[in-house]
């Protein structure tokens, strides 16, 4: 198995694959535009923040599995990784304490201004009448949009700062938010109008781009803080332009619009960066975090050189159209399910999933074929005839 490493991993993360039997190339300088090229005969490709465009996957053949060291998975063309049969998986769940440690960081950071009075120092003034204005925290409330790892992580670390929690999620319920201890909301606006300080914990998806926007900002209390560790796209950066300008708001951000996909870069949204407390796309980046991911990494691609399937593929159908299922008892011998299999392609008839069970002692199997259509009666009755069947039936 031939494996290039993109991005920089943990050395352990090289160490494991090799062990595995693989040949591992790592290529830490290539751009995502000569990333087609760095390909070649790969087949499992390891990311973390780099773009995994169309035309690389279209350039490489042999390609099977692009493994996203991280949770987002919004750098790689889904799509077209799916057009082509290639699976993608990432590393969930393993970055949680370090992204709500950030969060939590930047919470602070506004609440006392912390960069700008450090720029200040730093530039020889000491203004400490500026800078002893602090809200604080305790007795706050924060609100939450998006109710996930993350976002649980966020809240308990919260309430150990005496603050009170009020939350948004798609699968938070009423009862759900009575049993963490949290407010409830039901709608994100809603959120923002009763939360002293709000942080977003959502996934980039078509649903989710510029989902806090104009309408969100206006609904948030003046002087509020606002804090984004999840991704860019999910706020309008014009909005919170404006809102930080008339309504006074304390911003940290570790995500942008539009950001660097690379380690070193110009950022050019310099206007924002003068308007908030920022840090450059870090939240993941701990050693600890670090280390999680690189063994998530290797058990992802273990599990997929063993069974063919990875753990956490992220573009595999949820629902499945099939319509009926033909289940055959058989005897576990060579070529008994072929000739069904024959039959049903002669009736352009598709398995669109399939599963094959091996009784104990290995001499008999239950197969379940997952069907777009029905099967003739006459085919039923042929699978029935077979000798090495035992029963054949179709679930309605």
């Amino acid at each position: 198995m031939k494996i290039l490493i993109a991005d920089k991993l943990s050395p352990k993360t090289i160490t494991a694959l090799e062990k595995l039997g693989a040949r591992v190339t790592v290529n830490l300088e290539v751009k995502e535009d000569e990333l087609a090229r760095a390909l070649g005969d790969t087949e499992v490709l390891v990311v973390r923040s780099k773009r995994v465009k169309a035309g690389a996957i279209a350039a490489a053949p042999q390609l099977s599995l692009i493994v996203r060291a991280g949770a987002g998975v919004n750098t790689i063309d889904l799509p077209e990784a799916s057009r082509r049969g290639i699976f993608v998986a990432n590393c969930p769940g393993k970055n949680t304490d370090a992204v709500a440690e950030l969060t939590i960081g930047l919470l602070i950071a506004a609440d006392r201004r912390i960069a700008d009075a450090t720029a200040d120092l730093r530039a020889g003034r000491w203004r400490k009448k500026e800078y002893g204005k602090a809200a604080g925290l305790k007795d706050r409330t924060l609100g939450i949009i998006g109710l996930g790892a993350i976002g649980l992580a966020v809240a308990r670390r919260a309430q150990g700062l005496g603050m009170k929690i009020t939350a948004w999620s798609r699968r938070l319920t009423p009862a759900k938010a009575g049993e963490l201890g949290f407010g409830y909301c039901a709608t994100p606006l809603e959120v923002a109008a009763q939360a002293d300080a709000v942080t977003v914990h959502l996934a980039a998806k078509p649903e989710t781009n510029r989902l806090i926007g104009t309408e969100f900002f206006n609904q948030m209390k003046p002087g509020a803080i606002f804090l984004n560790t999840a991704r860019g796209e999910i706020v309008d950066t014009g909005a919170l332009q404006a809102a930080i300008r008339d309504k006074k708001l304390r911003v940290g951000l570790d995500v942008f619009a539009g950001e660097p996909a690379g380690g070193e870069a110009e950022f050019a949204d310099r206007e924002l960066a003068a308007m908030v407390t920022g840090t450059p796309h870090i939240g993941a980046s701990t050693e600890q975090a670090e280390e999680a991911i690189a063994e998530e990494v290797v058990r992802i691609v273990k599990a997929y050189r063993e069974t063919g399937k990875p753990d956490n593929a992220v573009n595999l159908r949820q629902k499945s159209t099939a319509v009926t299922s033909l289940v055959v008892r058989h005897h576990n011998r060579v070529g008994v399910l072929a000739g069904i299999l024959d039959e049903l392609r002669n009736e352009g008839v598709n398995i669109e999933e399939m599963e094959n069970m091996v009784f104990e002692g290995g001499l008999t199997a239950s197969c379940t074929l997952r069907l777009d259509q029905r099967p003739s009666d006459a085919l039923i009755a042929k699978a029935r005839a077979n000798p090495n069947v035992l029963q054949a039936f179709a679930t309605s």
